[in-house]
């Protein structure tokens, strides 16, 4: 997910989107205890996702603010 798609996303897409986020991250992990995970770097893609996801809400808080 590029930060050109997350800003095209309303208020309540992103807060969906971080509950699929933060729930494949775990799964990834509960993956990581129990059995092989084939592409490790799926954690940090999934992190940088939800990183870039809480910053565009945080944004746009910022900006409804200062209005």
């Amino acid at each position: 997910m590029t930060g050109k798609e997350v800003r095209a996303l309303k208020d309540e897409e992103i807060t969906h989107e971080l509950g699929k986020l933060r729930e494949k991250l775990f799964t990834l992990r509960s993956q990581g205890v129990t059995e092989k995970v084939e592409d490790v770097s799926r954690y940090g893609k999934v992190k940088h996702d939800i990183a870039r996801l809480l910053t565009e809400r945080r944004t746009r808080v910022l900006a409804s603010e200062a209005s």
